[in-house]
C-alpha cells in the first residue's frame, strides 16, 4: 500500500522509469539491438534514444549503475500487458460443483450442465456432495451415486484427477478435461 497525503492512498509508482524520470547520475544503456552502447549520463542516454527515434526506459532500477534500454514504451507496455493477460487465460482455473445426496433430478442435470460448460472452457471441475445427519452413515452409497453420474454425463469431456474421497462431511471428487 502507498504512503497515505491528504486523506487518499497514493496511486502505485509506474513499474519502470521512462525518458525523464530517469534521475540517477550514471546508467548503464543498452540499444534496441540488445548491444551495451556504454556507461554514460541519462541526457546522453536520451539523446542517444532520440536518435533511434524511440525512448530510453529504466529496465534493472536495482543493478548499479541502473540498466536503461532504448525501446518504444508503448509497444513494450502493450506486449506486456498481452503477455500477462494471455498467461493469465492459460491457467485452468478449479471450478465447484456443489450437490447433496437427495438433490432433484432437474436441479442435478443444471449442475452437470453446469460442470460440462467448464469442462468445455478448460477448467477443472470439483465436484462436491455435502451430506448432512443420517446421510453420513453411508458414504460408499453416495461414493457411487458421484462415480455413476461421472460416467453417464462428463466421461466424454473429462477424466477423473482425483477418485471420490470423503473429507468429513463432504464427498468431493475432481474431474478435469481431456486433451483432444
Amino acid at each position: 500500500m502507498g504512503r497515505r497525503f491528504r486523506g487518499r492512498v497514493r496511486p502505485n509508482k509506474p513499474e519502470h522509469r521512462v525518458n525523464h524520470r530517469i534521475r540517477f547520475p550514471k546508467i548503464r544503456v543498452i540499444d534496441p539491438d540488445g548491444n551495451m552502447i556504454g556507461v554514460m549520463s541519462p541526457d546522453e542516454g536520451r539523446a542517444k534514444a532520440k536518435e533511434f527515434g524511440l525512448d530510453l526506459v529504466e529496465v534493472s532500477p536495482q543493478a548499479r549503475p541502473p540498466v536503461c534500454k532504448i525501446m518504444d514504451y508503448g509497444k513494450f507496455k502493450y506486449e506486456k500487458s498481452k503477455a500477462k493477460s494471455a498467461a493469465k487465460s492459460s491457467t485452468p482455473t478449479m471450478k465447484t460443483v456443489q450437490m447433496r445426496p437427495k438433490t432433484d433430478d432437474h436441479d442435478l442435470e443444471t449442475k452437470l450442465r453446469r460442470a460440462r460448460k467448464f469442462l468445455k472452457r478448460g477448467d477443472k471441475v470439483r465436484i462436491v456432495m455435502r451430506m448432512r445427519g443420517r446421510e453420513r452413515g453411508y458414504p460408499q452409497r453416495w461414493i457411487e451415486m458421484l462415480q455413476e453420474t461421472y460416467q453417464e454425463s462428463l466421461a466424454n469431456l473429462g477424466r477423473i484427477a482425483s477418485k471420490p474421497t470423503q473429507q468429513g462431511r463432504v464427498i468431493a471428487m475432481v474431474v478435469e478435461p481431456t486433451t483432444t
